[in-house]
């Protein structure tokens, strides 16, 4: 029984000693960043239903936009991955390549709000546009910190001997964010509010 005993805490001693256990704390952490850049895109996601609703209200002949972004969210939704399947280079993506179709449509119907001055002065849109540049800026930090934490992650698993530790346990490298688009993709959309046009005669 002793001798089990001072196996299983010497055991325990290897495998802190080869970074098991800060193999560990990283992936939960990446699993909990991964969790948070998830929260974020839905917050914007939540805020599209509301947006395109108001702009249609104005400017309903712009059906052309209204319907990308619609589509766009659709397909956002059907792109809910976890981060098991985030680790992954394919599925994360298509996951990036989804809701950058959704960033790029939001962008094309605020440009399209320009060319309607009542829909501009609308309390309810000027709200909702800063609801969605905070919304912007939240997934852009949520995105950094995912970033940040999987280089942490894939560094230390291939370090040695940790990496050995990791090739033992089955813990691989995880896919990350390209960046070939990120200055792009972590830029909020600007909300400049135009004065309301005056009646004429005043």
């Amino acid at each position: 029984m002793r001798i089990r005993s001072f196996a299983l805490v010497l055991l325990a001693g290897l495998l802190s000693g080869c970074g098991y256990n800060t193999i560990q704390q990283q992936d939960e952490d990446v699993k909990a960043q991964w969790s948070e850049v998830l929260n974020q895109y839905q917050r914007r996601a939540d805020l599209v239903p509301n947006l395109v609703a108001t702009v249609k209200g104005f400017a309903a002949q712009e059906e052309r936009v209204l319907t990308e972004v619609t589509d766009a969210r659709s397909r956002v939704g059907q792109m809910n991955i976890n981060a098991e399947q985030a680790a992954d280079p394919d599925t994360l993506k298509k996951f990036q390549a989804a809701q950058g179709e959704l960033s790029g449509a939001l962008s094309r119907l605020l440009v399209v709000s320009e060319n309607y001055p009542e829909l501009k002065s609308n309390e309810n849109f000027r709200d909702l546009q800063v609801q969605l540049e905070g919304t912007e800026n939240r997934v852009t930090v949520a995105r950094n910190r995912y970033i940040q934490s999987v280089q942490a992650y894939n560094t230390h698993i291939r370090k040695f001997p940790v990496n050995l530790t990791a090739m033992l346990f089955g813990y691989e490298t995880k896919a990350n964010f390209s960046v070939e688009n990120e200055a792009a993709i972590s830029k909020a959309p600007t909300v400049e509010f135009a004065p309301a046009e005056k009646p004429a005669g005043n």
